[in-house]
Parts: structure tokens; C-alpha cells; sequence
């Protein structure tokens, strides 16, 4: 299947991302789906840092990457954009959110998550992914990342309710 730009400007946004695999595996899924990739430091790690650019092969050349001073000068940069939190906890289910182009998917550190002021941006716009085994805390970033954008790309190529 070859897939419409139309759903171009999906943005995946990480804040104080930790730990470099993780951030280039979501790399190469933001070359493989034409989605941005949105680092908001600080960031755990150097963006030389060897395994980061192992971790995205050599699909760097295919990420439109943007990288962010701290979560105010992102915000000021796009304020027209529409944020979905995702984050672990109670909230309503990733697949109970309506996608569309342009969306900027905001995740959290690995090791805490998003703060209770970037939360507060949006209270209702914060999602989970349901972890069904209660001794399971969390799941991995790039994972995550995973299951929702293409969440939001099904809705957006396919229509919310095929």
C-alpha cells in the first residue's frame, strides 16, 4: 500500500527523551510514516551519540527532526497545533482519541514520564495505553510511540471507524 502525504505534519514529540535506542527507533518509524520528530531538551543523551545513530540506521536522512531548547520555546514555536498527551495512568484509551493531520503526539522520559505542568497544558487531552497485567508498570517509549501513531495514521488513511 502506498500511502497519501495528505497525513504529512504528524509531529511525534518526545520530551527529555533518556535513552538514545529508544529515540532512534522512533527515528526511523518518523522516516517510515513521514511524521516529524520533535526532541525538547534536555536530552539524556548527544545527538552523536553512537548508539542513537545505530538505532536509526541509516534512515536519519529521512527524519524531519526539530530540536527544541525546552518545552516553552516548542510551544511558542507551534501554537497552533493540536497536542496529545500520552502517559501511563487511568486516562482514557489511545484508541478513544479522534487523529487528524497536523496532531503533535507529545510523549514523556522514559523514567518519569510527563510532568504535571505539561499535563496541565491539556488535562483533556491525555491518553493511555492499557497495560493489562497490573505488575506491569510501563511499557518501552518506542513502543508506545508505535501503537499510537499508527493509531493515528489508520484513522487518518482509512477513516476512524474501518
Amino acid at each position: 500500500m502506498e500511502w497519501p502525504m495528505e497525513h504529512q505534519g504528524l509531529g511525534v514529540v518526545l520530551v527529555a527523551p533518556q535513552i538514545p535506542q529508544n529515540t532512534g527507533n522512533i527515528a526511523r518509524i518518523c522516516a517510515a510514516t513521514f511524521s516529524e520528530l520533535h526532541l525538547v531538551k534536555p536530552l539524556g543523551f548527544s545527538l552523536e551519540d553512537a548508539a542513537l545513530r545505530r538505532a536509526g540506521l541509516d534512515y536519519w536522512k529521512e527524519v524531519r527532526l526539530f530540536l527544541w531548547e525546552g518545552w516553552d520555546h516548542f510551544t511558542a514555536a507551534n501554537p497552533h497545533k493540536r497536542l496529545l498527551f500520552f502517559e501511563t495512568g487511568t486516562y482514557p484509551p489511545y484508541f478513544t482519541a479522534s487523529f487528524a493531520p497536523g496532531d503533535m503526539l507529545v510523549f514523556g522520559r522514559e523514567t518519569k514520564g510527563l510532568s504535571q505542568r505539561i499535563l496541565s497544558f491539556s488535562p483533556h487531552s491525555i491518553y493511555s495505553i492499557p497495560i493489562l497485567n497490573g505488575k506491569v508498570r510501563s511499557l518501552n517509549l518506542a513502543n508506545c510511540v508505535s501503537i499510537v501513531l499508527y493509531e493515528a495514521l489508520r484513522q487518518i488513511l482509512l477513516g476512524k471507524n474501518s
